[in-house]
Parts: structure tokens; sequence; C-alpha cells
């Protein structure tokens, strides 16, 4: 099944009575059940969802306990249209910040971008997006936000969920852009879509300034208008740059994801700096810390 295969580093190993498989990430738990329904549960469900949408592994519905983006409300033509787009990267890894990119890309632009290669970051290597990202960086007017460990773990900790954290790191962002072109404006914002809509403006409340006009959400944004796939391409290529001064910092190479294999990194980063080290390198709220510790306490024993 190419859904068992894709969380096949996040699989746990006792299944419900009926499911076919259950699988864990940071921010979503997906199981799959023979009746060919698909339950994803967590802060991230509706975008974890909507990478599915269309090839579920049967052709019965995604569980309605999560609805996937609704694209009929975006207005006819929007991927011809001069654009922001924003997206975000490292939710769902244990090392490292949450970067978040709003980029603003002009209707001439369009065909230069498509010529360079500009698609969805997760369709291309490490090597591929700072390659493109170099060069797309003084063709687009953008905006990066950054969210450290450090604060990360702090806002966390005081109740703050991740999905309001992006949330604020979009409208920042695009705010932030909006200002750099000014007078200039945008025919549409597209924002991947993390949350419904509805949601997204309730962790907003409170914020001096919100972007809303012409702003519309999709899950696949990348597919659907460059701004959003360059946003997708200048966020990874700030994450990758970040893991390599971890990397520096650490004085081994830094894993991305949250498998297995950063629980080791994990627990070798405890080992050789101390376990007060680990809030300015990692999210410390996912299971991977308690399984890099449990992995430091066996060797120690």
């Amino acid at each position: 099944m190419k859904m068992q295969e894709y969380y096949e580093k996040h699989l746990l190993d006792k299944n419900p009575p009926g499911s076919v498989f259950v699988a864990k990430t940071p921010a979503c738990m997906i199981t799959a059940y023979k009746s060919g329904k698909v339950l994803f549960q967590g802060n991230d469900c509706e975008k974890e969802a909507g990478k599915w949408s269309g090839s579920a592994p049967s052709k019965k519905p995604v569980s309605s306990k999560t609805k996937s983006a609704v694209k009929s409300d975006l207005p006819v033509g929007i991927g011809g249209m001069s654009a922001i787009g924003s997206d975000e990267v490292g939710t769902g890894d244990f090392f490292g910040p949450i970067t978040v990119v709003a980029a603003y890309v002009k209707k001439e632009h369009i065909p230069l971008l498509k010529e360079l290669g500009v698609r969805d970051s997760k369709d291309l290597n490490d090597e591929k997006i700072i390659a493109i990202a170099k060069v797309i960086k003084d063709v687009v007017p953008f905006s990066l936000m950054t969210l450290k460990n450090e604060k990360y773990n702090q806002v966390q900790k005081s109740g703050m969920s991740q999905g309001k954290m992006k949330a604020i790191l979009h409208n920042q962002a695009i705010l932030n852009v909006l200002d750099k072109i000014s007078p200039e404006k945008p025919e549409a914002i597209l924002i991947d879509q993390f949350v419904q809509s509805s949601t997204y403006y309730q962790h907003l409340k409170g914020q001096k300034a919100i972007a809303k006009e012409n702003v519309y959400f999709s899950t696949k944004a990348e597919g659907i208008h460059l701004a959003v796939a360059a946003a997708s391409i200048l966020a990874r290529y700030a994450f990758i740059q970040y893991i390599d001064k971890l990397s520096d910092a650490a004085g081994f190479t830094i894993p991305k994801g949250a498998g297995a294999h950063v629980d080791i990194a994990a627990a070798k980063l405890i080992m050789k700096k101390g376990r007060d080290i680990l809030p300015s390198f990692v999210k410390l709220h996912f299971a991977n810390t308690d399984k890099a510790l449990a992995i430091v306490n066996k060797k120690r024993i």
C-alpha cells in the first residue's frame, strides 16, 4: 500500500481491530482501516489528509473528522495572477526551527520560475533547492520568519499550539511582503492550508494587524500557484542552512525528520553536550525527547 510505505518510519506496533496500520507523526495520528477509510487526527490533520486527496487507498472518502481543503472558492485563473504565496517547513522535524516564507510572484515572472524548475520543495532534493533558492531570492520579494527552538519551546510550554504559532508566522510574513511591495497590491494571497480558515483567523485574534484582503487557503497550494512553490523552496533553503549551523554546533551531522534516526542523534548530542543543550536544538514536546533519553539511560547502565 502506497500510504503504508509513505509512513513506514512512523508505524506503530499495535493496530486496533479492523485496521491495516497506525502511524504517528509528530503532529498527526493516521489510522487506515480495512474498509478503506483513513482517519487523520491531530494539529496538522487537515494538511496531512490533503496530501492524499485524489490518491487515497480506496474510493471511500477520508474520515469526516478531517476536512480537506475546499478549492472551489479560489478565484478562476488564480495560477496566472500576481500573487503572494506562503508556506512553512520544519513543523514535523524534531531538530531545527519552524521556517515560514511568504513570497510575491508577479504574473510576468511565472514563465521564468517555471524555467528555473520551481515546484513543491518536497519534490526536490537539498542540492536542487539550494541552487534554485539562490537564484529566486533575488527575483521575488519575500519575507522569512524563523521560530527558533528556544522560543518554540517557550511558547509551546505556555500552552500555545503549533497551529497558532504557524498562523502568527504566516500572517506576519505576508504583512512584511505587502509592506515591501507597497503601493502595489497582489491580486491574491494564497496560504498553503494547515487549518480551516476560520481556525486560522481565530488563532490571529489579538494581533495588531491581520492580512484578510483577497486571502485564500488550499492544501497542495504549491501546485496551484508558483508563489507558494517559491515560498516552500525558500523556507526549505533557510531550514537547511539552520540545520547546518546546528550540525556545526553539535560537532556532527544533525538529521532531519522525526524517525528513529533522530532519537539516536539526540542521544549522541546529550552524551556529548549534556541534556541542558536540548532546548536550543529540538522541539522538546516531541516523543523523540523521551526516546533519546531512554537510549542515553540504557547506555549508561
